[in-house]
């Protein structure tokens, strides 16, 4: 496994491969590897012939600089669970390398970032959008894989590589989740053991939500399902719970018909629990 540090070197490589007629899969990641990233990997392997993972915490997406401080960046297991997972090579830039002095493009994610957690994280998702059209010119990948937790994220980054015509393809893939149901974050590690207890509220909320919606259109209803259960659970911290259009993120009020099948609705939320933010969502009619 070949480590790169400079966005000109890992481009180098990446080309290459595809001289050498080799297709690229792509698993970008803020580090703190855990299970869910290494499925991310495999995911990519079966797609493609090599795969590059890239470890780069990404200043510009960071409401808080103590969120920023506090990241866990534990590289050297990093580094080890790449080369376990059978990754080809990783690309871990330093930010100097990525905005060097005179950087002064952004990219706007548009209405599909003004909901939901946008809000609550102005600038994040400006941060987000640019920090990966820049891993993917630097990577050249075929293929990257995305997972589907962050599912506003995945829907930004879908559409702007419809808009800007990348020529890569972009999966999301299923949330990996913890035997408990609680969904695998590289900051579930920062929670004490009563709040990671504490935490199975989440998912329960969501489940909840999925049972009310069999019975009910409103919407309102559907969302104090969920409230009720994180409610309940005296070391959280509820933020947002929406129902959303899985294409547009709009909010739902009203569910039709229509949107009663896998893939239309989902829902989703935020919820603290000490100085650690947790996001969720599913999919509001299970395949």
């Amino acid at each position: 496994m070949i480590t790169f540090s400079s966005p000109a070197d890992m481009r180098a490589w990446a080309e290459q491969q595809r001289c050498a007629g080799k297709t690229i899969g792509f698993v970008p990641t803020m580090g703190a590897l855990h299970s869910g990233h290494v499925a991310l990997i495999a995911d990519a392997a079966r797609r493609a012939d090599v795969v590059v993972v890239s470890i780069f915490v990404n200043p510009l997406q960071f409401n808080e600089s103590t969120d920023f401080d506090s990241y866990p960046r534990p590289i050297d297991d990093d580094v080890a669970a790449c080369s376990g997972a059978g990754v080809a090579a990783v690309f871990a830039p330093t930010a100097g390398a990525m905005y060097p002095p005179g950087f002064q493009t952004r990219v706007l994610p548009g209405p599909l970032g003004e909901v939901m957690e946008g809000p609550n994280r102005p600038g994040h998702f400006e941060g987000v959008a640019t920090i990966v059209a820049k891993l993917l010119g630097a990577v050249r990948p075929h293929v990257a894989i995305f997972g589907q937790k962050d599912f506003q994220q995945l829907r930004i980054i879908t559409q702007m590589a419809t808009d800007l015509e990348l020529g890569v393809e972009i999966i999301g893939h299923p949330i990996v989740r913890d035997p408990d149901g609680v969904a695998q974050s590289s900051r579930n590690v920062r929670l004490s053991a009563a709040e990671r207890r504490a935490a199975i509220a989440v998912p329960h909320s969501l489940n909840a939500a999925v049972l009310a919606a069999k019975d009910t259109d409103d919407v309102e209803v559907i969302v104090s399902a969920a409230l009720a259960v994180v409610i309940g659970e005296p070391l959280a911290k509820h933020e947002y719970t929406t129902v959303f259009d899985a294409t547009t993120l709009e909010a739902i009020v009203t569910l039709t018909q229509a949107q009663r099948s896998f893939g239309k609705v989902r829902i989703g939320t935020a919820v603290w629990f000490g100085d650690v933010r947790l996001i969720d969502n599913r999919d509001l009619f299970p395949a």
